[in-house]
């Protein structure tokens, strides 16, 4: 009503729609003012260009220009002034978010204009540089005649880059797409890539400045916006490379804290190394905003730094999908007294054609239509139906599992949809034939299924809730350690064996840093919305693994902390290791009597989680005649 209402004025006034970017309606007085910001979109705290002051009650306006002014007004808190759902409210909220933690709003009567807010920003400290804050103390001060090196950047590999391993582990290296590597620097990539056979092709500004830039299925931009020290150069390159990517783009860059960060000299938005070359360090967060906000699609974060932005919202929802489903291995069908000669006859005739098409009913946890099948053809010519196949069994083995299965199923597509909600993604006007399937036979219809995930999603806040599922898990994980109404640790193998919600709590976190691929531990803290992924040096083959990374994700804040336990830190140790592995591990019988033998030294007592670094206890060890080697103790 107010929107139809100010648009009818401006149109009496004969007020461009182009000559004004917001409207303020004057609480107190019957007037309205129409305030043009054309730097609105690009300018961290735009300035006040024009502002035409309409007086209803006396039919009157009073128009100022600001144009010339030295001191206009200028605008803060941006996001307040769309909708969340645009892509740019993200940063915006993270620039106000700066302004209020260097306490910049503490009186908001003196920020209202150009000159008050910088002399502010100024007196708190602080410098505005490309429009973020910026410490005062820590920026250098670098003439313009400052040459960034970014041809340096480039590094020699000896095997695929990690976003290309991504891409191979998930079936896109197959040799049935093209590739294109956009910012290839001395095509390492390339190379191996060629030599497994495939053909790939790439551009680079400073090695292969004369190759082709090209369209490919698979588009890979790798830690090249990171080095783009022009922030309008580095989302013009980002562009360019979605605009290439028939199917997929790959984006990968630095990510880094602030312990990292502040080794460096400050350099626009990055630093400057010591090769005078520029890096862009990330949050993992802010690289997710920054891709989907200068390409306005979604991107699905695979790993601390690399993520996904699919062209076919299909493919996307298929990965998704994948990345939830658990696979088991199921025992082969077992004949039983068959209720009908005419099922067993058939049964004996088609036994490895029957044995398939179960595969897949387990597969699916449903029926399949026939062109979900290996080989329906077949089954058509000899049974006639997927579903007078399904009946042959039922009067002739035991398909009992087959329950199981479509319980299994359904538990995966609850967390999927669930993970769609959190991640607020739009809801999808086209799925693949297969999903539409499993709604059908799960959920009845889709409406049904997102009621089921919203359910599932807002459970996760339930503290009592979450507890109480942590502890029923300690009573059914192979092993787990829990910390009563605190925490639950367990080895990342078990996670599929958590109940729908547990899932949902640290799919939640996984969808901020990426898949679990390499993480060991995971903690789910159970009262404080945090879930930790731990990753240990030699957890397979040592009795004290070290820690070398630990990734905290604070699902409240959505936002994710990185912590490196590299020189000069002493990384902890993993104590009482068999606590979280079952038989399934190889060492899991060394683990055991080491565990035994090192509690039996009073060193540490087993009830205590943390314990001395390795130095001092081989110190301790020494001092009773003792030392480690592999899994023994020895006397010395």
């Amino acid at each position: 009503m107010l929107h139809g209402f100010c648009a009818t004025v401006a149109k009496a006034l004969k007020i461009e729609d182009t000559a004004w970017d917001l409207v303020k309606l004057h609480r107190k007085e019957f007037k309205v003012a129409f305030l043009s910001y054309p730097d609105f979109y690009t300018d961290s705290y735009p300035a006040l260009k024009k502002s035409t002051l309409v007086d209803l009650s006396k039919l009157s306006t009073k128009e100022t220009n600001y144009e010339d002014s030295e001191n206009p007004p200028i605008l803060h808190r941006k996001e307040l002034m769309i909708l969340e759902s645009d892509p740019h409210h993200a940063l915006f909220k993270e620039i106000t978010e700066e302004g209020e933690n260097a306490g910049l709003y503490e009186n908001p009567f003196k920020i209202g204009f150009q000159q008050t807010w910088l002399r502010l920003i100024s007196d708190k400290g602080y410098c505005l540089i490309d429009g973020r804050l910026v410490r005062s103390s820590s920026v250098a001060l670098l003439d313009d005649i400052q040459q960034v090196h970014r041809h340096l950047t480039a590094i020699t590999r000896y095997e695929l880059s990690t976003p290309l391993k991504s891409l191979a582990k998930h079936g896109y290296l197959d040799g049935n797409h093209t590739i294109f590597d956009y910012g290839c620097g001395k095509g390492d990539d390339l190379r191996e890539l060629e030599a497994h056979g495939l053909s790939a092709m790439g551009w680079d500004p400073n090695f292969r400045p004369d190759a082709d830039i090209t369209e490919a299925d698979v588009v890979n931009i790798g830690f090249v916006i990171n080095v783009i020290e022009d922030i309008d150069e580095r989302i013009e390159a980002l562009q360019k490379a979605y605009i290439l990517a028939n199917k997929i783009l790959v984006v990968s860059a630095m990510v880094a804290g602030e312990a990292t960060i502040s080794k460096f000299k400050p350099y626009k938005d990055g630093i400057l190394t010591s090769k005078n070359t520029f890096q862009k360090y990330y949050s993992q967060s802010e690289l997710q905003s920054f891709i989907e906000r200068t390409l306005e699609v979604d991107a699905i974060a695979v790993a601390p730094g690399i993520f996904y932005v699919f062209r076919d919202p299909i493919e996307q929802q298929s990965y998704l999908s994948e990345r939830q489903r658990r696979h088991r291995e199921w025992n082969h069908l077992s004949n039983r007294e068959s209720r009908s000669k005419a099922a067993a006859v058939i049964f004996a005739k088609h036994q490895p054609l029957l044995q398939s098409f179960w595969s897949t009913c387990l597969e699916l946890g449903r029926l399949p239509a026939l062109d979900e099948l290996e080989d329906p053809k077949a089954l058509e010519e000899a049974l006639g139906s997927p579903r007078k196949a399904l009946q042959v069994l039922e009067a002739t083995a035991d398909i009992e599992d087959l329950k199981l299965a479509s319980s299994l199923r359904t538990e995966d597509l609850l967390v999927y949809f669930a993970l769609g909600l959190f991640g607020k993604r739009k809801p999808y006007t086209h799925m693949a034939e297969g999903m539409k399937r499993d709604i059908k036979a799960f959920f009845g219809t889709y409406q049904n299924a997102i009621e089921n995930a919203k359910e599932a999603l807002f459970s996760v806040s339930n503290v009592q809730l979450i507890n109480e599922l942590c502890e029923k898990s300690a009573t059914e994980l192979p092993a787990c350690q829990l910390n009563t109404n605190h925490s639950l640790v367990f080895h990342e193998r078990y996670l599929n064996q958590l109940a729908p919600e547990l899932r949902i709590y640290v799919g939640c976190a996984a969808q901020l840093v990426g898949e679990l691929e390499g993480i060991d531990l995971v903690k789910i803290h159970i009262t404080s919305g945090k879930v930790s992924f731990m990753v240990y040096e030699e957890f397979d083959s040592s009795p004290l693994p070290k820690l070398v990374e630990r990734i905290k994700v604070r699902m409240r804040d959505q936002d994710v902390d990185f912590f490196d336990y590299v020189e000069p830190y002493k990384p902890p140790l993993l104590y009482w290791k068999s606590r979280y592995i079952d038989e399934s591990f190889e060492d899991h019988k060394k683990q055991l009597s080491f565990d035994k033998k090192l509690a039996a030294t009073g060193i540490m007592k087993p009830d205590k989680e943390f314990g001395p670094m390795r130095s001092e206890l081989d110190w301790q060890l020494r001092e009773l005649g003792l030392e480690i080697r592999g899994y023994r103790l020895y006397k010395v």
